[in-house]
C-alpha cells in the first residue's frame, strides 16, 4: 500500500462488521478475495444522484480515501467523500428483503424507489 494514500485513522465512512462480512463473502464467491469495494456517488437517477457500489480490482489512487474493516478495503474518491462524510454502510435483512443500506446524514431527499438521492 502506498504511503501517499489517504488512510484515515477515524474514517468519515463507517462500515459495520455485518457489512464487511457480506462484502468479504461476495469477494470470495467472485474469486477475488483481495479485490476492494469502490463506494461513491454518481450523477443520475430520478432525483439527481445515486450510489456507486462495485468491485474494484485496481489499487486505490493516491487521492482516494481508503477504509479497512475486518479485512475488507473500501475505496472512496475525494469528490464522493464530500457527499458521503458521516455515512454508515450496513447490511440488513428483514421483511422488505436484504441488502446493503447506506445511512447518509447528508441526504436532503430521496425518490420512492430508494435508489436515487438529493444533496
Amino acid at each position: 500500500m502506498s504511503a501517499a494514500m489517504n488512510l484515515q485513522p477515524m474514517p468519515a465512512i463507517t462500515v459495520t462488521s455485518r457489512a464487511a462480512k457480506v462484502m468479504r463473502d461476495q469477494l470470495a464467491r467472485r474469486g477475488t478475495p483481495s479485490a476492494k469495494i469502490r463506494f461513491g456517488i454518481r450523477g443520475g437517477g430520478c432525483t439527481g444522484y445515486s450510489y456507486l457500489f462495485e468491485f474494484e480490482d485496481r489499487e486505490a489512487r493516491a487521492s482516494d480515501h481508503v477504509i479497512v474493516k475486518d479485512g475488507v478495503t473500501v475505496i472512496v474518491d475525494p469528490k464522493s467523500m464530500l457527499m458521503l462524510d458521516g455515512t454508515e454502510i450496513d447490511f440488513e435483512t428483514g421483511i422488505r428483503g436484504h441488502g446493503f443500506r447506506f445511512q447518509n446524514p447528508n441526504i436532503k431527499d430521496s425518490c420512492g424507489c430508494g435508489e436515487s438521492i438529493t444533496f
